[in-house]
């Protein structure tokens, strides 16, 4: 699933409003004709700040996966290359 990004333009300006981002979350599909075309399945709006945090939180979760995964790439390859 694919996400769009853009800044949420807020019709009215409120002094120290936090900027918001707007989050189209899309997928492929197939028309009726056999073409990709990309829907909407549902959209965000947030502002930047939690939209960053969260970013950052997801981007931790990854790491330490990738971590874990790598351990066991090279307890696999032991594995592999032991006589």
């Amino acid at each position: 699933m694919a996400k769009l990004i853009a800044e949420k333009v807020q019709e009215v300006v409120v002094a120290d409003s936090p900027k918001m981002v707007e989050i189209k979350h899309t997928r492929t599909m197939k028309d009726a004709s056999g073409n990709d075309v990309e829907v909407v399945d549902y959209t965000d709006i947030k502002s930047v700040d939690e939209a960053i945090s969260q970013c950052e939180a997801h981007k931790a979760n990854l790491e330490a996966q990738l971590t874990e995964v790598d351990a066991e790439l090279a307890d696999y390859i032991a594995i592999r290359d032991a006589e």
